[in-house]
């Protein structure tokens, strides 16, 4: 087992990652706390719809086991579920750029409901899904968005202490931080929700949308997703 001390907590790399960056860590284990994960390879996707291609709302709004994470009201004309990784540089890109203006022109305003999903591509990312998990429902969406803008701070070869530092900044403790990372049952929800995406609707990469049903790929700009809300906004 490749194994990387971090400041007494262990990088284990039993998959290795690579990122533009290099390798980075697989899973992770502390010393004395033991929280580790395998990340396990997804099953076979089902046949990729075609963008623009609409997909049963019953299978698209069946929440996974730790529930779905919302904002905006039930009753809105628009449904978007989202479902990102949170190591992934477009899904970071998106919500940098796309996401606030969206939030305050569609979402604050009632006309979106905005559902986001969970999709890690790799260990590293449950583990920034775990946290966010973890933070509680009040600090879910503000540590999404923070391990975003500063993805390119712990998405690196050593990404335990940078996790921590942004996790403190949510209320984590060290001992928090460590009991998060070993919490299966969180795991499992997360992976869960990672398996029914690619096996039932097709999802293969991030980020992925559903607006309304209909599925797009990769990073929606403002002009796109105008575009795409003016006909459900008509009258």
């Amino acid at each position: 087992m490749d194994t990387t001390q971090e400041g007494g907590s262990i990088v284990t790399r039993r998959n290795l990652l690579i990122f533009a960056a290099g390798l980075a860590a697989a899973g992770v284990a502390g010393a004395g706390t033991g929280y580790y994960f395998f990340w396990p390879q997804p099953s076979a996707a089902a046949p990729q719809p075609s963008p623009g291609a609409e997909i049963s709302s019953a299978d698209l709004l069946t929440p996974g086991p730790l529930g779905d994470q919302v904002l905006g009201p039930a009753n809105a004309p628009v449904t978007i579920i989202e479902y990102a990784s949170m190591t992934c540089p477009h899904c970071a890109h998106f919500h940098e750029t796309t996401y606030p203006e969206m939030k305050k022109k569609y979402i604050d305003t009632g006309k979106i409901r905005f559902i986001f999903r969970e999709f890690p591509l790799d260990a590293l990312a449950a583990a920034g899904s775990m946290l966010a998990r973890c933070a509680g429902k009040d600090k879910f969406f503000p540590l999404v968005e923070t391990l975003f803008a500063q993805q390119k701070d712990w998405v690196t070869q050593k990404p335990l202490q940078p996790m921590l530092a942004i996790a403190k900044q949510a209320g984590f403790t060290q001992e928090s931080f460590d009991k998060c990372l070993a919490n299966q049952e969180v795991l499992n929800g997360i992976e869960e929700v990672r398996q029914r995406a690619v096996q039932k609707l097709g999802v293969q990469s991030t980020p992925t949308f559903f607006i309304n049903g209909k599925i797009f790929r990769g990073a929606l700009t403002m002009e796109e997703l105008d575009k795409e809300m003016a006909p459900y906004l008509k009258g």
